[in-house]
């Protein structure tokens, strides 16, 4: 068997191992239906015209943007990896360094990545203006500018240390590259999640221990209540940047923590925070990490695994002005790969999260005994942070990584009659 096909078969069997933890670690019924039949989600979820009025255009400003900027984004990518144009521009870089393959990468891909974000910086300002305009941002421009430019240069060394790693295997096993690359990224997505509580988080964010008090008290306990102890509860100055009302639990083990936005405090009942981190806490519950970790991994090991299939077609590599996988001209057709790779997964990683976040909200019902707090606090979040309680069906199903406010109303409903009084 040539090794072009061994590749494929790889990702094939790779994408079924996806498919089948997928299967069994989604719960697709989270609450059996209550006698009568399951709540109709209310479109309004209970919100008065005017915050529903205010979210549709907030909405309706966004929704354009956000589809021009992905749109203009993919659409940059694969000019530059599509055409002789990317590969073109490594070779500039190349001769401006030397022609060593390892210079021209970490050269040539914060050039390609910046070019990236230029292209759609206008929209992403745009975007900002309008946030800002309804009260959810509260940056100054330069803390939006640090920001954009704290996330590149993030991105880009990341992706210059994987990608320099990606072609040392390609020029040293020709035939086998993929499946060492393919095994190093499923390992790499392993350390990323355990390690981007401790480096990534603080890049953006500063972080302070929740005072001593009920609500701290409270939090320990019922993650103390849930098995899932924490080590500590901490308030992220979120407020340097949003208005917007969140909570999550991080971290692994000595690293495991609660983390309330500091919007969320003064602002909030306690009984309503803790809805907030009981669900989060249902995510711990359900090792829903480690299983996004299984399931980005195996994507990952049959990603590469496809690509390692794709790169040895020659017309593509022609196409792209790449001579062979190891060549550093290669690289603008990888990204763009990975690109639309990720895009195509978009709506399988949402159809999973909607169900995924399904199941934290009943835990979190479950946790909390408190059905009235939760609606409560479904509505005051999505009233702050000005969001649509019943989108538009297909941009829900692509876009959607959780149920609509709608819904969550109307499972807590659900749940309450098979409680009963």
């Amino acid at each position: 068997m040539s090794a072009r096909r061994v590749a494929l078969v790889a990702a094939a069997l790779l994408g079924i191992a996806v498919v089948v933890v997928i299967a069994v670690r989604t719960p697709w019924t989270v609450l059996p239906e209550p006698p009568g039949g399951y709540t109709e989600p209310d479109p309004t979820a209970g919100l008065d015209p005017d915050r529903i009025e205010r979210a549709e255009a907030f909405a309706d400003a966004l929704r354009p943007a956000s589809l021009l900027s992905l749109v203009l984004g993919l659409g940059v990518s694969a000019a530059l990896g599509l055409t002789p144009l990317g590969a073109r521009l490594m070779r500039a870089v190349g001769a401006r360094v030397g022609g060593r393959w390892t210079l021209q990468v970490l050269v040539g891909v914060p050039v390609l990545l910046l070019l990236g974000r230029l292209a759609t910086l206008p929209i992403s300002a745009y975007a900002e203006s309008v946030r800002s305009s309804y009260g959810l941002s509260t940056r100054s421009w330069w803390l939006w500018l640090r920001d954009v430019a704290v996330s590149l240069a993030i991105s880009a060394a990341l992706t210059v240390l994987v990608l320099l790693a990606f072609l040392w295997l390609a020029r040293r096993a020709p035939r086998t590259w993929w499946a060492w690359a393919g095994a190093a990224a499923s390992g790499l997505v392993v350390v990323g999640s355990f390690l981007y509580p401790v480096v990534i988080e603080p890049a953006f964010n500063s972080f302070e221990p929740l005072p001593a008090g009920e609500l701290r008290s409270d939090l320990l306990a019922l993650a103390e209540e849930n098995g899932t102890p924490v080590q500590d509860v901490l308030v992220s100055d979120a407020s340097r940047r949003t208005t917007a009302l969140n909570a999550y639990v991080s971290g692994f083990g000595s690293t495991r923590r609660i983390v309330v936005y500091d919007t969320l405090l003064g602002e909030l009942p306690d009984a309503e925070i803790e809805s907030i981190v009981a669900h989060e806490l249902g995510h711990v519950a359900a090792d829903d990490v480690l299983t996004g970790t299984l399931m980005g991994a195996l994507g990952a090991g049959a990603a590469t695994a496809l690509l390692g299939w794709l790169l040895s077609w020659t017309p593509l590599l022609r196409r792209a002005g790449a001579g062979r996988p190891g060549d550093p001209r290669v690289v603008p057709l990888l990204l763009f790969l990975v690109s639309a790779g990720g895009l195509l997964a978009t709506p399988v990683q949402n159809l999973v999260s909607r169900q995924i976040e399904e199941r934290a909200d009943l835990h979190a019902l479950e946790l909390t005994r408190d059905p009235e707090a939760f609606v409560d606090m479904q509505q005051r979040l999505a009233g702050t942070n000005l969001g649509d309680p019943d989108p538009p069906a297909a941009w829900h199903w692509f876009f959607g990584s959780h149920p609509t406010t709608a819904q969550r109303i109307a499972m807590a409903a659900d749940w309450a009659r098979l409680e009963g009084p």
